[in-house]
């Protein structure tokens, strides 16, 4: 199967969103469908050709909402302004109705005159409702408007209903308005994605499309411009912000042999970079995919509202017709004119959509939000539940610590061999891994690599490594691996050097703690977070960095699968309700993070195994970035619950003022459409 993306250019409503959701997802040959009203993205799979698809698709979404148009993601179209045509025509509805309430008409002129001008006013929300109940067999908010419009002619409030459809039309503009806006917002935060590449053809620079730009080939950089693709500079030096990318504004400086990454921004300097990524696969790349998916893993309030809208309609329609077929037989003195009008107020202030749009809203701004301060979040399931995390187990090497260890003694246990020839052996066999010790191995040794006589190379998760060297074969590993009995009085690293049967040398070394640890797992424990550590270090060394920096718990000498069954433990005695996260690296621990929780990866910008492996992706591999997200999670909720109260309450409110004689169609429209665009802008806080 194929996957298709389109936008849905001019949706404006999170209800018509699910709508079309639903219908595509019923119809024969498509799978894992999803509208993100967020982002306008529809996404789906199909076996169909293109052409087939995109007629089918088109033909869906203009039988559920005609003024939508079905774009190619990639497409560039000019923006036009939507709303001008409907400001026309609704000063030309009021326009009509004031003329015949200002000149003396007879009667049957007004009636006429009501009709031209209703006809005008209602026509787009009536099109809607019928196209809906007809087609569709779907009811709506655009029946309630229209039931309540017409209803209230019928009782003689021909001015509230003229008031009504006004004032519906204006919100509905004023929230389109307003959606966009938050979009643009979202849209800002994330704005790192190139718009060209200078690619170097001989003496000649091409402006081109970054997805036309092949690896190997050569770009040119210059001040003021986005690092279009992902490579090393191979000439020139300047200055790169990566704050787009990891939320850190500190300046990086950058030379030959320098590794860049897209979506950067050149500062100062002229640099040429050889391209070593494809743009599909580039760091912003995944980062904008990651991002603008990111909703369509829905949390449970997202998808609690998408289902309560698809059955609220015709219970308010029902609870409607009960209030005004039954409200003049239970209350003396209610006459049916009354009853009705009460029924049609109900009707105009049950309208969802302050909840339907502010809650997608909240969750998507608060992953643009996040993703700014380099903190990617897969989902808005995942955002929801980082808020109710109540114990999170590190990874040590990489997590907490740096994973850059430091070769502090070279030791020869054969007179045989000089520390230097030591250093080259482990040198030759990590120029082969891609363990975080390799390269401070690599670091250390300052000769030259020649591996064309190494063969049969092996790596053993959590022991080390094995390669045929000359005829020999050579172990680099901990003492399980090359069969010594270990010192467990030994608090460093120690890797030893094994040629056939003898043990000829080793080095040791030693892992910084990231400068963030101990405050990070402070703000944690303070906060109630049960701290645990699982390593396959040696108990002292864990042990010891566990207490520097106040883990309440750890265990050591875990291998991987260890590591797994451990948490697996951890999971089936969680009795207290509370999510459990695990924060790795992202490579090594690909299961632990994919069993948690929630998975937490201290990636690293331009690592896409911690992106595929996890739930999260702090991308500056800073700790402190997890209390971040958790304060970002909880403000998201409190801004969200904040919508629902308010909004609910406020429809309740003058729901019950309206049965009382005391709200009339003024107070309902603002129960809709004030509230929803006061939500929209309470929304916009999470940005902020």
């Amino acid at each position: 199967m194929k996957s298709y993306r389109y936008i849905l250019e001019g949706l404006d409503c999170a209800n018509c969103a699910k709508k079309i959701e639903d219908k595509i997802s019923k119809t024969d040959g498509f799978v894992d469908v999803n509208v993100n009203f967020s982002t306008l993205k529809l996404s789906f799979k199909a076996e169909n050709d293109e052409s087939k698809v995109k007629k089918q698709i088109v033909q869906i979404v203009k039988a559920l909402e005609p003024e939508v148009e079905v774009i190619e993601e990639n497409k560039e179209k000019d923006k036009q302004e939507r709303n001008s045509n409907d400001i026309v025509r609704i000063l030309i509805g009021i326009t009509i109705y004031i003329l015949i309430n200002y000149f003396n008409l007879s009667k049957e002129f007004q009636i006429i005159g009501l009709i031209i001008s209703l006809a005008i006013l209602l026509s787009k929300t009536a099109k809607k409702a019928f196209t809906q109940v007809v087609k569709n067999k779907v009811v709506d908010e655009n029946i309630l408007i229209t039931i309540s419009v017409i209803g209230a002619c019928f009782v003689s409030k021909s001015t509230e209903a003229v008031m009504v459809i006004t004032l519906y039309e204006i919100g509905k503009i004023l929230e389109s308005r307003a959606v966009n806006k938050t979009r643009k917002s979202i849209s800002n935060l994330m704005d790192i994605k190139p718009e060209y590449a200078n690619i170097k053809m001989g003496e000649e620079i091409k402006k081109v499309n970054p997805t036309e730009v092949k690896i190997g080939d050569i770009i040119l950089v210059k001040t003021g411009e986005k690092i279009p693709l992902d490579g090393v500079v191979i000439n020139g030096e300047a200055q790169i912000d990566n704050s787009a990318l990891t939320g850190e504004s500190k300046l990086v400086q950058v030379k030959e042999k320098s590794k860049v990454l897209s979506g950067a921004i050149n500062i100062q300097g002229l640099i040429e970079i050889q391209v070593e990524q494809e743009y599909e696969n580039s760091t912003v790349s995944q980062i904008l995919n990651l991002v603008e998916n990111a909703t369509d893993k829905k949390a449970n309030t997202e998808t609690f509202v998408a289902k309560m809208a698809k059955i609220y309609t015709p219970i308010v329609i029902i609870l409607a017709l009960i209030v005004a077929i039954f409200m003049p037989i239970i209350i003396k003195g209610i006459t049916y004119n009354e009853s009705i009008y009460k029924a049609l107020v109900f009707l105009v202030i049950s309208c969802p959509c302050s909840i339907a749009i502010s809650v997608p809203l909240a969750y998507f701004s608060g992953i643009g939000k996040a993703s700014k301060k380099g903190i990617l979040i897969k989902g808005s399931n995942y955002l929801d539940n980082i808020k109710n995390i109540g114990q999170i187990i590190f990874d040590k090497t990489g997590t907490i610590t740096t994973g850059n260890f430091i070769v502090s003694q070279i030791n020869s246990l054969n007179s045989n061999y000089s520390e230097e020839q030591i250093l080259k052996y482990f040198a030759m066999g990590e120029s082969l891994s891609n363990h975080p010790i390799a390269k401070s191995i690599l670091n250390k040794y300052n000769g030259e690599i020649d591996t064309k006589d190494i063969y049969s190379f092996e790596e053993f998760a959590g022991k080390g490594l094995q390669y045929q060297y000359k005829g020999e074969t050579i172990k680099i590993g901990n003492a399980s691996l090359v069969e010594l009995a270990d010192n467990t009085n030994e608090e460093e690293t120690i890797l030893y050097l094994k040629i056939g049967e003898e043990i000829v040398g080793n080095i040791v070394l030693v892992d910084e703690i990231k400068s963030d640890a101990k405050q990070t797992i402070k703000q944690l424990i303070n906060n109630g977070i049960k701290t645990k550590m699982l390593t396959g270090d040696k108990k002292q060394v864990a042990n010891k960095i566990a207490s520097q920096i106040g883990i309440q718990e750890v265990k050591s000498e875990l291998l991987p699968q260890d590591k797994y069954s451990e948490l697996e433990n951890i999971l089936e005695n969680n009795k207290t309700g509370k999510i459990v996260a695990y924060v790795g690296d992202g490579i090594n621990d690909s299961p632990v993070l994919a069993r948690a929780d929630i998975g937490i990866s201290m990636g690293g910008i331009g690592s896409s195994s911690a992106i595929e492996a996890s739930d999260v992706v702090i991308m500056t591999d800073e700790l402190g970035k997890i209390t971040e997200a958790m304060q970002i999670s909880k403000k998201t909720n409190r801004i969200i619950k904040q919508n629902l109260i308010f909004s609910i309450g406020i429809k309740i409110l003058v729901l019950l003022l309206s049965l009382f004689g005391v709200a009339d169609m003024w107070e309902a429209v603002f129960a809709d459409v004030g509230t929803t665009l006061i939500t929209i802008f309470n929304t916009i806080r999470i940005l902020k």
